[in-house]
């Protein structure tokens, strides 16, 4: 397996890394480019995202024709690698969550109308989307069968009623996805629709105040009582509720790894100038054997976190759903981000704890990755499925 990459592919990633070192991590260091949730303001990121585009480095995950970049799976994983590398950068590029993930799933699934209508929006900057799925309890979290919330069909009209929590970006979006449940069948008993912000019958009851730094429109609190949606933004057919949670939530996790490898590999760039020079007990910190085994167990976890995510973005180039690639890499890539920041602030000592670098935050941040998109242990349940199914097919090579 070849993991070099083609030479136009490396030419973007070269291209996005001096603009992420040049336009986002100059802002990093501007508190007044700061806004709520520990972000970018929205007018700034505007500007960032202005220049983004007029380089040609705009929506690496969408067609040409419909505005992006149009790179296959892998050298997505470059890219956002790379655009990670700053907080701020995957924002200005159009790959920063939960809008990478919406649109990958609507340019999948969408029909011509309502491409133009819900994904043409946010392709172009004009629009931000929510995933609205999770429930506050008994309702659907990672067991989206155990969903609560309704929808009703009335003629060519759906009433929907119901809670979801927990719903990144909801604040700021514009156009939501929406899974419901429409039947009592447990395969087939849920349906995928889109809402506006500005139809009537919904409210954001809350934004949760959550631990780390916020996704731009933060985490909120919805609920439902009597939205009613058209028959026509309801995705692919009715039941296929469940298969628009997987065409959405397998890539996206994916792309999580890519963006987490990004900020675990700064976190090491961070604090390697701060061990070769920081003096002690007669040595620089880079000489003393106990760091450098911090260091080199870093470097190959992210390594080794990398090589999962690349395998995983190959076979969905080749068609494969790379459920069981995906889940090891994101089960994997969760701890090596956290791992990586850790390593940082330790070695760094009260520099790294302290704000004068932007390790706290990414520490802070890092926590969420083994919850989202499916719970560390829930991928473990399905990596056991896969070997007791497998056997020693598990670790098939091809």
């Amino acid at each position: 397996m070849d993991f070099t990459l083609p030479p136009d592919v490396e030419d973007v990633r070269r291209r996005v890394a001096d603009f992420v070192a040049e336009e986002c991590l100059p802002v990093e260091d501007d508190p007044s480019a700061w806004g709520e949730g520990e972000n970018i303001r929205l007018d700034r990121l505007d500007a960032i995202r202005a220049k983004a585009r007029a380089a040609g480095l705009w929506a690496p995950q969408m067609p040409k024709e419909l505005g992006g970049m149009g790179l296959p799976t892998f050298g997505r994983a470059a890219v956002y690698e790379e655009a990670a590398r700053s907080r701020f950068g995957p924002a200005a590029i159009n790959c920063a969550p939960p809008d990478d993930g919406n649109m990958m799933l609507l340019e999948k699934v969408g029909t011509e109308a309502q491409k133009e209508r819900w994904l043409q929006p946010i392709i172009d900057g004009k629009a931000r989307s929510a995933f609205a799925m999770t429930e506050p309890m008994p309702g659907g979290g990672s067991d989206p069968s155990a969903m609560l919330t309704t929808a009703e069909r009335k003629g060519d009209t759906w009433i929907v009623r119901g809670r979801k929590w927990f719903i990144t970006g909801a604040d700021e979006a514009q156009h939501f996805v929406l899974v419901a449940k429409t039947s009592d069948d447990p395969r087939r008993g849920l349906t995928g629709f889109m809402f506006d912000a500005d139809q009537p019958g919904w409210r954001i009851l809350r934004r949760i105040p959550i631990m780390g730094p916020e996704e731009h429109g933060g985490h909120g609190e919805l609920e439902f009582d009597g939205l009613e949606i058209p028959d026509s933004d309801r995705l692919l057919e009715i039941g296929d509720g469940l298969k628009v949670t997987q065409i959405r939530l397998g890539p996206a996790r994916l792309t999580h790894c890519m963006r987490w490898l990004g900020m675990a590999k700064r976190a090491i760039e961070i604090c390697t100038p701060y061990v070769r020079e920081r003096q002690n007990f007669g040595m620089t910190l880079a000489e003393h054997e106990g760091v450098q085994w911090l260091l080199g167990g870093a470097a190959m976890d992210i390594q080794i976190g990398r090589l999962l995510t690349m395998h995983a973005a190959w076979k969905l180039d080749q068609g494969d759903f790379a459920r069981k690639e995906i889940s090891m890499a994101k089960v994997a890539v969760a701890d090596v981000l956290q791992k990586a920041i850790d390593t940082a602030i330790q070695l760094m000592g009260a520099k790294g704890y302290s704000q004068d670098t932007p390790l706290e935050w990414m520490y802070r941040y890092a926590r969420q990755a083994r919850l989202v998109d499916g719970a560390s242990e829930v991928h473990m349940m399905v990596l056991s499925r896969f070997l007791m199914n497998e056997e020693r097919d598990f670790w098939r090579w091809g």
